[in-house]
């Protein structure tokens, strides 16, 4: 993969169509987003898509019965896993807030499974890593996060990562990573 700058330039506001306006202020407005920033200003680029991906956003940000701590490790394990730069920057806070420690947090991006899990992020880690690397979960796995979660929030999961996979595609595609000015310590340890 070429390392080059973005490949997509940033939307501005006032240049958007039609399509694009509204999504943009919804996204600016719900997501409480200052610019069009990361993912947003690829997303945009086709205004259908990016209506869904709008809806799923706010979904798990507003709706989701997922425990918001285990939301944002599966986001940062799934970060982790795509080396997407601006996805961890992005929800590194959102997990520090949700309550995730800081220890598990560096573990995960030094690549390596944290020894400071709880016990059900321990369950949580197991099915995200299973899934996203080898595309799918033992039974002792899934019956330990259907255990945990429930039916409902074990497809929610499962539904997440594949979201969040998608967004780490999109950020790939555009080599979009954290804005200027902001530093982020490299994501180690895994290697596609």
């Amino acid at each position: 993969m070429s390392t080059g700058g973005p490949r997509f330039a940033e939307l501005k506001v006032e240049e958007l169509n039609a399509a694009q306006r509204p999504l943009a202020d919804r996204v600016m407005r719900e997501i409480k987003r200052a610019s069009l920033s990361g993912p947003f200003s690829i997303m945009l680029r086709c205004p259908g898509m990016a209506a869904g991906m709008i809806e799923t956003f706010e979904y798990y940000r507003l709706r989701t019965g997922l425990d918001p701590r285990l939301k944002e490790l599966a986001i940062l394990i799934l970060a982790r896993e795509w080396t997407a730069d601006f996805e961890w920057y992005a929800h590194k806070p959102a997990a520090e807030r949700a309550g995730l420690a800081a220890a598990t947090i560096e573990e995960l991006r030094l690549g390596r499974r944290p020894a400071t899990l709880k016990p059900d992020e321990a369950i949580v880690y197991d099915f995200a890593t299973a899934l996203v690397r080898e595309r799918g979960v033992s039974d002792a796995v899934f019956a330990a996060a259907r255990d945990l979660l429930g039916e409902e929030r074990l497809i929610d999961l499962a539904a997440l990562l594949g979201e969040y996979m998608k967004v780490a595609l999109l950020l790939g595609l555009g080599r979009v990573g954290v804005p200027a000015g902001q530093e982020l310590p490299p994501l180690e340890g895994r290697t596609r």
